[in-house]
């Protein structure tokens, strides 16, 4: 298992990214990598963008470095999260499309849908995600181009 090396992280999620969202908190400790987390905090009904927006705000703020931000279907929570202007968030359903979400986007948000991973493909994206680098050179013109 790859260790994960980055600064602080930024979570979020609604109700129905809560469970998974707790797992990933939990193995984020078992790694050592520190976060923090934006809610929410049961499994009582809400709504995503309530914590899409605080977790956006973080990043845009410097207070945490890149984020997983976790809905039921992830398109929710990853919609109201690239409404900001430095955020890239990729909703990311397995290994090939969080490669490429960090290679060739330079994503700094992992969104995922929470009601369609297993524990073990969560881990491995996880991973993915934060071990990544990214390319730069073609790629980093149709960034600058978004």
């Amino acid at each position: 298992m790859e260790n994960i090396n980055y600064e602080r992280i930024g979570l979020a999620s609604d109700h129905a990214g809560y469970e998974l969202k707790e797992f990933i908190r939990i193995f984020l400790d078992k790694k050592g990598v520190p976060y923090i987390d934006y809610g929410t905090y049961t499994t009582e009904s809400t709504n995503y963008a309530v914590f899409g927006h605080k977790l956006a705000e973080a990043i845009e703020k410097g207070e945490v470095s890149r984020g997983i931000a976790v809905c039921g279907s992830g398109n929710g929570i990853n919609m109201t999260m690239n409404r900001y202007k430095d955020i890239r968030s990729a909703l990311c359903w397995n290994e090939e499309i969080t490669w490429l979400a960090r290679a060739h986007n330079d994503a700094n948000v992992l969104a995922l849908p929470g009601r369609f991973l297993s524990l073990d493909l969560v881990e491995k994206i996880v991973e993915l995600f934060f071990n990544t680098p990214f390319e730069g050179g073609r790629h980093k013109e149709r960034i600058d181009a978004i």
